[in-house]
């Protein structure tokens, strides 16, 4: 019995970890469309607008990812 319970826990923790898995990578994929759509969003605006915001053209990218990596 021991034994079939100590399987179990295995599964379980097999099935935790994939959902765990899927889960973080479904986050992920949001939160990239998210920011993509935010570079899509600055891109767009006039060359002013962005330096009204104090951003530069170039640095689109650097300021949406900026939390993220060192660019």
């Amino acid at each position: 019995m021991a034994l079939t319970q100590s399987y179990h826990g295995q599964k379980q923790g097999f099935f935790s970890s994939l959902l765990d898995g899927l889960t973080r990578g479904m986050s992920q994929v949001v939160e990239a469309n998210s920011r993509i759509r935010e570079v899509e969003r600055l891109q767009a605006l006039s060359d002013e607008a962005l330096a009204a915001k104090g951003i530069r053209r170039d640095d689109i990218v650097r300021h949406v990812f900026r939390d993220l990596y060192w660019l």
